[in-house]
């Protein structure tokens, strides 16, 4: 197994990248190619005291000033870029990045290319709800979507939380502004009808509507929507968890009992602070690519960009694109066009 991994991508690269990439080699036992500015990440290595990663040089970097639609073309000796190439030419198993969200999906679209069949590829973050964590696909790749698009979303994230959350039968919600089967506008009412099928049919366990608050009750595993709304849930859920964290943090620093009250609960704050870590995830999976594409936190250090990792393996491990492949005919809605973009 070897992941390829964009050296230069992020804030912190590419120091805290190549850290997280050397102790991924240690515990995980993979195979890692860095790719980016050889002398910056070999002295980086070298602080490190590590020899035996290989480095492919690439001297642009994508930065967040970049035209993401035009990134991965215009910057064709860029990290990233070289990176998704060595993917589709079958020189490693998956890539980890950092960088821009927008060049990364674009270059993986425009480079690696799409499951044949999948009309778009979909961002699938997993949220701290519930026993096993709840998905979120799409998050804002797909800002405006068809029906079609939320089937597929269904399934492949239905595909995903039984191999990588440990699902077995992993519940399908459609994000709605209520439960009731007539709510929503036309995007929800076809939705619901094509997912209800698929339902019937015993290939997705499609529970029906699902509104936000439910999402983080455990109603579902895996909650369907278009990107747009699921960008929005996403930031809003990022900045909920920040407010709470820093009130909590006021709370407990209010005055002598209170400080002593944090020092009882120490251990278990701790732990409802890591369940909400996104260190602990480590990125967001790309869902509909013909190979594994992660996409890291911006500001992953050593801790996030080693567990990007370890979901890149995983994900190459579980056999879902192949799931994708092998289930394709039940995703596409009949007597449409499908050619590639």
């Amino acid at each position: 197994m070897k992941i390829i991994v964009d050296a230069m991508g992020g804030d912190n690269a590419p120091q805290e990248i190549v850290k997280g990439a050397i102790r991924a080699k240690r515990e995980l036992g993979v195979d890692i190619e860095l790719v980016g500015r050889k002398e910056e990440v070999e002295a980086c290595l070298k602080a490190e005291g590590c020899t035996d990663i290989p480095v492919v040089d690439a001297r642009e970097v994508i930065t967040m000033e970049d035209d993401p639609s035009k990134a991965t073309r215009n910057k064709k000796d860029s990290s990233m870029t070289v990176a998704l190439n060595r993917l589709r030419d079958g020189e490693g198993d998956a890539v980890v990045s950092a960088g821009s969200t927008g060049a990364l999906l674009t270059g993986a679209t425009l480079i690696v290319k799409r499951i044949r069949g999948i009309r778009r590829a979909a961002m699938a973050p997993v949220l701290p709800a519930g026993e096993h964590g709840v998905m979120l696909i799409d998050c804002g790749a797909n800002v405006e979507c068809t029906a079609e698009y939320l089937l597929q979303f269904a399934y492949m994230g239905s595909f995903y939380a039984k191999k990588l959350m440990g699902c077995e039968n992993p519940r399908v919600g459609l994000l709605n502004v209520g439960t009731e089967d007539t709510k929503g506008g036309q995007l929800q009412h076809e939705a619901f009808a094509l997912l209800k099928q698929a339902n019937d049919e015993g290939r997705i366990r499609f529970i029906g509507n699902v509104e936000g608050t439910g999402v983080f009750s455990g109603e579902a595993d895996v909650v369907v929507t278009d990107g747009f709304t699921g960008n929005v849930l996403l930031k809003g859920t990022e900045g909920v968890i920040k407010y709470m964290m820093k009130a909590l943090k006021g709370v407990f620093y209010a005055g002598t009992v209170n400080k002593l009250a944090a020092l009882v609960l120490k251990n278990d704050l701790a732990a409802m602070k890591k369940s909400m870590d996104v260190n602990e995830v480590g990125g967001t999976a790309f869902l509909g690519i013909s190979k594994p594409v992660i996409k890291a936190h911006g500001s992953s250090k050593e801790a996030a960009f080693f567990a990007a990792i370890r979901q890149a393996k995983t994900f190459a491990e579980s056999g879902i694109v192949d799931d994708i492949k092998d289930n394709i005919e039940y995703m596409r809605l009949k007597g449409e066009s499908h050619a590639e973009a």
